[in-house]
């Protein structure tokens, strides 16, 4: 993405709606060039487009959770895609940071395969020619567009691969959380066919309970998050055998 895009993006987050001339302004550039920029960022999802205005997407669409403190997670995305090699298999679960990941990979990348239960991402990623995508099926989620449910297990048992990334909604004394039962127990299926179960998470998550429990912090192997989490924090994940990648603002 090109930074002018990350820039707006930002601007869309700090005023919720914005007028194309004050976007214009702020960016130095022509008003014909915003309008070329939000039809782009509205194709991805990312924002709402009205008459003179952008605006955030509402808050329960994934567009929204992706576009907020986009910057940061397109970092946490790339420094975790690194890990993923050509021709690889990998498992994707829901969510902004893994939805950037899969979109990293699929630009970066050849031959990979990615299997996700989250038909956002398959859509996200389908103009992509060099990554092969087998969406899971399930009960769909309208919301977070992501399959759940029984049949997730019907379908993913004949896999296994080497990394499994998923996000995260919280953390508490016993490990990482979420806010949804149905996704909870989709992520945990998934994580059951991989040999590395990867979280790509905002430190402020950290701070954050969540209702529902996700994954203990045995079955995590590595968590890739910005450069903002408390030391006391990171020590904490360590002592637990999680390797922790923090990525800084270069």
């Amino acid at each position: 993405m090109h930074v002018r895009h990350s820039k707006l993006l930002s601007l869309v987050n700090q005023h919720n709606r914005i007028a194309v001339t004050d976007l214009a302004k702020a960016l130095d550039v022509s008003e014909v060039t915003i309008r070329k920029d939000l039809n782009l960022l509205e194709k991805k999802g990312l924002l709402r487009r009205e008459h003179g205005y952008a605006r955030l997407t509402t808050s329960d669409d994934i567009g929204n959770h992706l576009s907020f403190n986009y910057e940061a997670k397109l970092r946490i995305a790339r420094r975790a895609a690194e890990s993923v090699h050509n021709g690889e298999t990998i498992m994707i679960e829901s969510g902004s940071c893994c939805a950037l990941l899969a979109e990293e990979i699929a630009a970066n990348r050849r031959d990979v395969t990615i299997i996700t239960n989250s038909a956002f991402i398959a859509d996200y990623i389908r103009k992509y020619p060099n990554v092969r995508v087998i969406l899971l099926g399930g009960e769909y989620q309208k919301e977070s567009q992501v399959m759940v449910g029984p049949m997730i297990r019907s379908c993913v048992r004949d896999f296994y691969v080497s990394k499994f990334f998923v996000g995260i909604d919280g953390v508490d004394n016993l490990g990482f959380m979420s806010n949804d039962l149905m996704r909870a127990e989709a992520a945990r299926v998934m994580a059951e066919r991989a040999e590395q179960t990867i979280i790509l998470t905002e430190s402020a998550k950290f701070k954050v309970h969540g209702t529902v429990m996700l994954l203990p912090y045995a079955n995590v192997s590595a968590l890739f998050t910005d450069d903002l989490a408390a030391s006391n924090t990171l020590s904490n994940l360590h002592e637990q055998g999680i390797h922790v990648y923090p990525v800084g603002s270069k």
